[in-house]
């Protein structure tokens, strides 16, 4: 691993960059958290896991609605006057989220809670737009500064959930989304002190393009339509993996073999990150976007050969390598699509196109699970990447025409 990580030294040559990745780190690991800390804490509070889904899912889709709107304000008054007032808005409602599960309150209160407590900032995309506006004149350093940044989102999603789901069955059911919002709170405001890297505003070059949705550059629907596919992918291939263990009598496994995905995908997207990239970064989205279907029939044939649970678990590692190379190419894209006065609320949306898929997958492979056997719903996953790569394959052509 030390000779990938020798590539990454001059992502960090301007001063205050590890300083501002240390911090967006406990706040991309409080953002783990919070999905498993919610869902056990009404679980164990209220015993229902059916409430507890859902008024997850739609904190999912509240926070998806309002990181558009976060991000367009952060582009127009910087990320430090957004992100402070966002982030320390959530106390209230985290705070009645927990004393309304405590005391029994109607359950409409939960969901109005959790739906409020949804303003936290969109760090990862603060962070790649910080890194776009450093790196912007050396494509190659700005490659490594993206594959860094998935790597490291993967790395949260490996341990954010095994330390939620710690503290709430080793101290509290409330410990896990307590410690979760005081990280959060604690890495934004370590984030937004760090005002030596934070990219400056610019003002568009003409008033009337700034009411201009950003839906209507060339190439970027497409674009959210493959991070929307993707997110089906996460959030089917996670429903599957979990329903299948727990058919096999061996519950405690699913947890293993979701990180052992993240694990495949966060050790990819460093080697990736230490590959000097030599085609348009379209092609690399669609070259990813293709490998990752190819790697989801992996896990779909060890599921449907009913091989058991080290069979899937290298399967499902090996399928995890084609996450992080593909995530990379498709947030690269983004900042070369869209101009730097928009950058955040491009990340924001496309981070929301992903929680939306996250969501529809959950839903549509639990509902597939429940009426298949197991394994039969890596179908799912495996039809999602093939989406991802329809979607990839218009800006591959063109900009491998133009090369």
């Amino acid at each position: 691993m030390s000779l990938p990580l020798a590539h990454y030294r001059p992502v960090f040559a301007a001063p205050g960059t590890l300083t501002f990745t240390l911090a967006g780190l406990l706040g991309r690991l409080a953002l783990a958290m919070y999905g498993v800390s919610v869902v056990v804490l009404i679980a164990d509070r209220r015993g229902s896991y059916a409430l507890a889904g859902a008024v997850s899912a739609v904190g999912v889709l509240a926070g998806a609605a309002l990181l558009p709107m976060l991000g367009r304000l952060v582009d127009r008054l910087g990320q430090a006057r957004v992100a402070v007032p966002a982030v320390l808005a959530t106390a209230l409602p985290t705070g009645a989220l927990l004393l309304c599960v405590r005391t029994g309150a109607p359950d409409w209160t939960l969901f109005l809670c959790w739906v409020l407590s949804g303003s936290s900032p969109n760090l990862g995309g603060m962070a790649r737009a910080r890194w776009a506006h450093l790196h912007r004149a050396d494509a190659a350093v700005l490659h490594r500064a993206n594959a860094l940044e998935q790597s490291l989102d993967e790395l949260c999603f490996m341990a954010g959930p095994v330390l939620g789901m710690v503290l709430c069955t080793a101290l509290a059911p409330e410990a896990g989304l307590l410690a979760a919002w005081a990280l959060g709170t604690v890495g934004t405001l370590l984030f937004a002190a760090q005002r030596g890297t934070e990219p400056p505003l610019a003002a568009p070059a003409q008033p009337a393009s700034a009411a201009r949705s950003l839906i209507g550059t060339r190439g970027f629907p497409a674009l959210l339509a493959g991070f929307l596919a993707a997110g089906v992918l996460f959030g089917s291939q996670e429903v599957t993996t979990l329903a299948y263990t727990d058919a096999l009598g061996r519950q405690s496994a699913g947890g293993v073999l979701l990180a052992l995905v993240a694990a495949g995908s966060c050790a990819s997207g460093l080697a990736f990150g230490a590959i000097r990239p030599r085609r348009p970064v379209a092609v690399r989205l669609a070259l990813g976007a293709g490998a990752m279907a190819a790697l989801m029939l992996l896990p779909l044939a060890a599921g449907r050969s009913g091989a058991g649970v080290l069979v899937l678990g290298a399967a499902l590692l090996a399928a995890g390598s084609g996450t992080a190379p593909t995530m990379i190419s498709g947030m690269t894209l983004v900042q070369e699509l869209l101009p730097q006065h928009r950058l955040n609320e491009a990340m924001a949306l496309a981070v929301a196109a992903i929680l939306v898929g996250i969501s529809t997958g959950a839903t549509l492979g639990g509902a597939l699970v429940q009426h298949t056997g197991p394994g039969t719903g890596y179908v799912l996953p495996f039809a999602a990447a093939v989406l991802a790569l329809l979607a990839a394959l218009p800006a591959a052509l063109r900009a491998a025409r133009k090369s």
